[in-house]
C-alpha cells in the first residue's frame, strides 16, 4: 500500500482511495473532499494527473484490494476505568457493582500513571485499533468529584483530529447515596460533558423516581441525551426499563435515550421481550451491550429484528473490576458474534455492521447506509470515517482481527498498523 504525500494546494480532508473493497465486494476509487465521500467510481475511473488528463485535487492511497469498512465506533467505555498498557496487576475484584465501586475507589489514584494519562493512552489506542466514534463514560461521584471527567475532557482534547468523542456524566455509586452528586453533574454538564447518565435506579439507589427525576431533569435542563446503565435483572429491570420509556415519551425524547447493558432483554419470556421492544422501537429508544456471556446475553438479533439501534462497547478494559480487554473492539465484535452463537457469515457480518455502522447511528447520528445487502456500503455523501484492513472477507476480519489496519477519520489517515500517525 502506498500514499502520496499531501502537498501544499491540497484540500483538507481530501484523497483518493484506490483498489478499495467495501464490505468484500468489488474494488472501487473513493474520493473523499472536505472529509466526506464525493464520488465512488470503478478503478481508473477517477485517474491522478498525468498525460493528458486533468490534476485531481487530492493526493492518492493505494488500498491494494484491501476490505474497506465503516470505522468502529464504541457506543459504551469507560476511558477513565482502565490499566492498559501498565504493568499486569493481578485481579482481586469482589464482584457486584457497589463491591467494586469501593474497590476501584481503593486503588485508582495507585496506578502508574495518572488518570489523564491513562485516558489519553487508552483513546489512542482505540482510534489505533479502527474507532473513530466514542461514548465514554466519566464517573463522577463523592470521591472522584470531577477528576475523572477532566481526564476523559483532557483525552478527548488531545485526539481531537482523531476520534469522535461523547463524554457522558456518569454516576458510578448513584445520585442518592452521597451527597452533591447531582450538584456535581450539573456542574459536568456546564463544563462539556455531552450526555446524561445514570445506573440501576431501584437495585443501587433504591428509589426510581427520585433517581429519574434527576436524570431526566438535568437532561431537559441542558438539553442533552441520556445513558443509562441497566444491570438490573428479569422483572425488576423491566420495572426501571418502562419508568425510563414513561420519562421518553412524557419529555418527547424520542431518539435521544440510549439503555446500556438493559440485561432484563435477556431474561424476559417471549411475550413480554416482544412487548418492551416494540415499545422501545416506537420511542427509538438505543442499547448498547458489552457483549457478556453466560445469561446476559442479548438476543441481538431479536433487538435489530425489532428495528432498535444497537451499538456495541468496550466497557472497562483491563481496570479494577475485570481483567479483560485490549481496546480492539474487532476483538469485541469477535465476542459479540462468539455470545450471540453465530456461525455463517452473514451471521457474524451483522455483529460487524452493528459495531460499525449501528455505533454510528447512536454516537452522531449517522445513519447506516444499504452497501451489498442489508451491509452497509460507500455512498456519496457518507463522512469518511474508514478503517482497512487486511482480510478477504468481513467474516474473515472478524474471525482473523489482522493487524494490518490504516485508519481514516475525515479523509485523512490516523493510524497505521495499529499506531498512530499526524492526520
Amino acid at each position: 500500500m502506498t500514499q502520496h504525500d499531501q502537498r501544499p494546494g491540497h484540500r483538507a480532508g481530501s484523497l483518493l482511495l484506490t483498489g478499495a473493497r467495501p464490505w468484500g465486494g468489488d474494488a472501487v476509487d473513493v474520493l473523499i473532499r472536505d472529509g466526506a465521500v464525493a464520488a465512488v467510481t470503478p478503478p481508473g475511473a477517477a485517474a491522478p494527473a498525468g498525460p493528458g488528463t486533468p490534476a485531481l485535487d487530492a493526493p492518492v492511497l493505494d488500498a491494494a484490494g484491501r476490505l474497506l469498512l465503516p470505522a468502529f465506533s464504541d457506543t459504551h467505555v469507560h476511558l477513565d476505568s482502565n490499566r492498559v498498557g501498565l504493568p499486569w496487576r493481578p485481579n482481586d475484584s469482589p464482584g457486584g457493582i457497589w463491591p467494586n465501586v469501593l474497590h476501584d475507589r481503593a486503588h485508582w489514584r495507585t496506578a502508574e500513571t495518572s488518570i489523564e494519562e491513562r485516558a489519553r493512552h487508552l483513546l489512542g489506542v482505540l482510534v489505533a485499533h479502527g474507532t473513530t466514534r466514542v461514548r465514554s463514560f466519566a464517573q463522577i461521584d463523592a470521591d472522584a468529584g470531577l477528576e475523572r471527567f477532566a481526564a476523559v475532557r483532557a483525552a478527548r482534547e488531545h485526539h481531537a483530529g482523531r476520534a469522535e468523542v461523547q463524554i457522558v456524566a456518569f454516576p458510578q455509586a448513584g445520585l442518592l447515596r452521597e451527597p452533591g452528586v447531582p450538584e456535581l453533574m450539573a456542574r459536568a454538564l456546564e463544563e462539556g460533558a455531552d450526555v446524561v447518565g445514570g445506573i440501576d435506579p431501584c437495585a443501587l439507589d433504591g428509589d426510581p423516581v427520585r433517581h429519574l427525576d434527576i436524570v431526566f431533569g438535568l437532561a431537559e435542563r441542558f438539553g442533552a441525551p441520556v445513558d443509562i446503565h441497566l444491570h438490573e435483572p428479569g422483572e425488576l429491570g423491566l420495572f426501571s426499563l418502562a419508568k425510563i420509556m414513561e420519562r421518553t415519551a412524557a419529555l418527547g425524547m424520542a431518539g435521544q435515550v440510549t439503555v446500556s447493558h438493559a440485561f432484563a432483554l435477556a431474561h424476559l419470556p417471549e411475550p413480554k421481550l416482544q412487548g418492551a421492544l416494540e415499545r422501545m422501537a416506537e420511542l427509538d429508544i438505543a442499547v448498547t451491550t458489552c457483549a457478556p456471556a453466560g445469561p446476559n446475553t442479548l438476543p441481538l438479533t431479536k433487538l435489530t429484528g425489532a428495528g432498535l439501534r444497537v451499538g456495541l462497547g468496550d466497557d472497562g478494559q483491563r481496570d479494577y473490576w475485570s481483567p479483560y480487554g485490549n481496546g480492539d473492539l474487532l476483538d469485541r465484535t469477535w465476542q459479540l458474534a462468539f455470545t450471540n452463537g453465530f456461525r455463517n457469515d452473514p451471521q457474524v457480518e451483522h455483529a460487524l455492521a452493528v459495531a460499525t455502522a449501528g455505533g454510528a447511528h447512536i454516537v452522531s447520528g449517522t445513519a447506516p447506509r444499504p452497501g451489498g445487502g442489508p451491509y452497509p456500503g460507500v455512498a456519496v455523501g457518507d463522512p469518511a470515517d474508514f478503517v482497512l484492513l487486511d482480510a478477504q472477507a468481513p467474516a474473515a476480519a472478524v474471525m482473523d482481527r489482522p493487524r494490518g489496519r490504516v485508519v481514516l477519520r475525515r479523509g485523512r489517515v490516523v493510524a497505521v498498523d495499529l499506531m498512530l500517525v499526524d492526520a
